[in-house]
């Protein structure tokens, strides 16, 4: 299946630390730039971060429960395989991240069992990394 790129454009209100985490902790590829955003290579798709002052859902992120877990909203990522989903998992622990929620497997033996992990960016932009066993599980019902 062959997907489009979407582009996603998201405020950050420390265009230095962001850049640090996107570019440095991630290790995405870095496209054009001003003094108030930066394009980033986000697995294909093109991701960038715009200055901005802090909004209150980086303030204070709301959540809403999924499989006994609080899921912080709004949140963005992008569905791994299992092995990259591994590493980036472990790629985040040893820069010292800090997860909302831990690296796990949720809804195990259900429909749509996936590895999931969540975590804020510098700027407290919830982000959330997947991955399935099985990618038809992605839409299953």
């Amino acid at each position: 299946m062959q997907l489009s790129p979407f582009h996603l454009a998201i405020p950050v209100h420390d265009l230095a630390a962001a850049r640090r985490f996107y570019g440095e902790v991630f290790g995405l590829e870095e496209g054009r730039s001003s003094a108030q955003w930066v394009d980033f290579n986000f697995y294909g798709h093109q991701l960038v971060i715009h200055e901005h002052p802090l909004t209150a859902a980086q303030e204070s992120a709301h959540t809403n429960p999924v499989d006994g877990h609080d899921v912080p909203v709004p949140h963005f990522g992008i569905v791994l395989s299992w092995p990259e989903w591994e590493a980036l998992a472990e790629r985040l622990r040893s820069f010292g991240v800090q997860f909302v929620i831990e690296p796990y497997v949720r809804f195990k033996g259900q429909v749509g069992e996936q590895a999931t992990m969540f975590l804020l960016d510098p700027c407290g932009n919830a982000l959330e990394f997947k991955a399935f066993q099985d990618m038809g599980q992605l839409f299953a019902k």
